[in-house]
């Protein structure tokens, strides 16, 4: 109840005054136009702009949080759904790569990136640009906003419109990078990658793994993730396209 009159407070009046969110640019970009713009403006609401905000904070005091907790699982099902049906002569193997790329962190900055919706996030007035960690929550937290306001269905559609061709059969199922630079480096007769932890960014509730992959001689690498192996596969990642360039 205290939480629905914080909400029914922030937007009395014009929301856009006061969040400076375009829901009807928002709507074209995503393809859905929030009955509830209170969830859109939640989505959008990254936890460091709280303490500066404290009517966000009255009516959304974990920000987007909660929602991208549920889109999370949104997308992950959604993009199954979405594979299963648009590769149906595909292996297991072949449909999880894809599934795995395709709602990974980078996947879902360049999605951001790419539509214009990085430009909604809201922050705290002179707050760094937003982290691919970041734009990847915002994006999920989109996703479960749409979900709770329209249903799966809604959500779906986003996912198949914004992911747009990067759905597409001319695209091949990835190969996993660390397995591409382990074989990079057994056809030279080297040692296997070694991954090692070696920080850990962020605060805690939003922690960044950062993590080194050393082979042979060649120069180790950083990679960060949300989680450990996330971090793992952008360092060898990182280290393959270097490989590829020397």
């Amino acid at each position: 109840m205290a939480r629905s009159r914080a909400i029914q407070s922030f937007f009395h009046g014009d929301p856009l005054s006061q969040t400076d969110v375009d829901f009807e640019a928002l709507a074209g970009k995503l393809g859905h136009a929030f009955a509830r713009r209170d969830l859109a403006v939640e989505a959008l609401t990254h936890r460091g702009a709280l303490d500066r905000r404290p009517d966000l904070k009255a009516a959304f005091p974990y920000g987007y949080e909660r929602l991208e907790f549920l889109g999370d699982r949104v997308l992950s099902l959604a993009m199954a759904d979405l594979l299963l049906r648009r590769f149906p002569g595909e292996a297991e193997g072949h449909l999880a790569r894809r599934h795995a790329a395709l709602v990974s962190t980078r996947s879902l900055d360049e999605v951001a990136r790419a539509s214009g919706l990085n430009d909604y996030l809201i922050a705290y007035r002179g707050a760094p640009p937003a982290t691919a960690a970041i734009l990847a929550d915002m994006m999920e937290a989109l996703l479960g906003a749409v979900f709770v306001d329209a249903g799966f269905a809604a959500a779906a559609a986003t996912v198949e419109r914004l992911w747009g061709e990067r759905l597409g059969s001319h695209n091949p199922a990835p190969r996993p990078p660390k397995m591409e630079l382990q074989e990079w480096a057994q056809a030279r007769g080297l040692a296997l990658p070694v991954y090692r932890q070696v920080g850990r960014e962020g605060v805690e509730h939003e922690p960044m793994f950062v993590v080194e992959v050393r082979v042979g001689a060649v120069e180790p690498v950083q990679g960060r993730g949300r989680t450990k192996r996330e971090a793992e596969s952008e360092a060898a990642r990182l280290l393959i396209e270097g490989l590829g360039q020397s």
